[in-house]
């Protein structure tokens, strides 16, 4: 694997996570090489303030770190990423500051650096929030693989920051510069979003990072339909929860129960909480907790885990989140705690499954999706 991000801002070490052995993945693309390259030909003031959105595994933030750069994601495993690179690299994590994306840096930005992202509502929260924390003459440079920059990001910072020039394509990169227009009047920021839930008294909250914004997905909505119930479960986890219904609607079928929120993305662990608070005020507790998986979570301390795993981090697909949660899970239940997973047919869970708790009973199916469970002997 090469783990060499030479640019002309000097030579790095990084790494990707999560973890896995053999990985065939750098932890930066020819888009950082790019906006990297550029910077260093046109030069960087000493005292800039740098604020970079949605650097994947901290290769802008580790390669800009004598500036002190203010790194903002959605993700907390990239902002664990830039901090094992910084240590991999033998530069003070203080020289980074790290910040989620519900959070603002400090106004008067010099220069607002932009990996764009799979979910374009995510920019388009970002605009608006920080548009109004520009300098009049800040550089705004967005970059990405041109494969994954539709023409909506370019739109988008047309719309909420100025006048947009692409550059030229390089190794299949391009950066796109955006001219601030102090006159541009900003609309109201949409994010987040709220719909009523079907079959509820519930109005659901979606952050702008969080999956199927604007209604209830059809994956969620099936395995709501097929939850575990066994009164002797008390201790539940909503695994990767996203907006958390699935975790708000386990608690509501079991009053008793002790609810788990886990998530990697800030957004979505706001979106969980808002959505438990909704639906139960005061009147009961939950832990929410954003994290890789369930990698900090005590052993043999949950009777029932239901998740549905992602199958891609940003671009790239796999199965490997999906492998670590069932690794995971595995250890986190008691014996005779349950798995409960949900995924589309043709990603065959139950052969992970079957592999890891020696049994999977197919609860349901459909066209498209399949629900699996396994239990802990």
């Amino acid at each position: 694997m090469d783990m060499e991000l030479a640019s002309s801002l000097g030579i790095f070490q990084l790494q990707r996570l999560p973890f896995r052995k053999n990985e065939l993945l750098r932890a930066w693309d020819a888009a950082d090489e790019y906006l990297l390259n550029h910077l260093a030909a046109v030069g960087v003031a000493e005292h800039a303030n740098i604020v970079i959105l949605n650097d994947n595994f901290g290769a802008l933030a580790v390669s800009l770190s004598a500036f002190r750069p203010t790194a903002m994601s959605d993700s907390w495993l990239s902002q664990q990423a830039t901090r094992n690179n910084l240590v991999l690299n033998g530069i003070d994590h203080e020289r980074v500051r790290s910040l989620d994306s519900l959070s603002l840096p400090e106004a008067g930005i010099d220069y607002l650096l932009i990996k764009i992202p799979k979910t374009l509502a995510l920019l388009e929260y970002q605009l608006h929030a920080l548009k109004p924390l520009l300098k009049a003459d800040c550089q705004v440079i967005a970059t990405g693989m041109v494969k994954s920059l539709p023409p909506t990001a370019w739109k988008l910072l047309d719309r909420l920051v100025g006048p947009t020039q692409p550059a030229l394509a390089v190794k299949k990169a391009r950066l796109i510069f955006a001219r601030v227009d102090p006159n541009l009047s900003l609309p109201v920021n949409p994010y987040p979003t709220r719909y009523p839930l079907e079959n509820s008294d519930l109005t659901v909250c979606n952050h702008a990072n969080v999956f199927s914004r604007d209604s209830l997905d059809i994956g969620t909505r099936f395995l709501l339909e097929h939850l575990p119930q066994n009164p002797e479960y008390y201790d539940f986890i909503d695994l990767g929860c996203g907006n958390g219904i699935v975790g708000v609607m386990l608690a509501k079928q079991n009053p008793n129960a002790r609810m788990g929120f886990i998530d990697e993305s800030f957004m979505a662990i706001a979106s969980a909480r808002e959505n438990f608070v909704a639906a139960f005020a005061d009147s009961r507790q939950a832990n929410f907790l954003v994290a890789d998986c369930l990698t900090d979570y005590p052993e043999n301390s949950a009777d029932c885990i239901v998740c549905n795993p992602p199958f891609h981090q940003q671009h790239t697909i796999g199965d490997h989140i999906a492998w670590q949660m069932f690794r995971q899970a595995h250890k986190v239940l008691r014996k005779g705690g349950e798995l409960r997973v949900i995924g589309n047919r043709h990603l065959n869970y139950h052969l992970a499954l079957k592999k890891l708790f020696g049994n999977c009973r197919q609860v349901a199916a459909n066209a498209k999706f399949v629900i699996f469970s396994s239990v802990k002997v």
